[in-house]
């Protein structure tokens, strides 16, 4: 992943964590999003899997 791809993640995930509203219903997509980024930041997918994250999407 180059710099500007991390940097645009970064990016996203402040104007989505921004957006939050404190009401747990409201925010679960938004907290998904921000929870699908962090994963593609890290690199992370579930343990002892070989396979890609199938609910995330990472």
């Amino acid at each position: 992943m180059t710099v500007e791809q991390k940097s645009a993640i970064e990016q996203e995930i402040e104007k989505l964590k921004a957006g939050l509203t404190g009401d747990m219903f409201q925010d679960m997509d938004t907290r998904d999003r921000i929870h699908n980024l962090e994963m593609q930041l890290k690199g992370v997918k579930p343990m002892d899997s070989h396979f890609d994250c199938i609910g995330c999407g990472s």
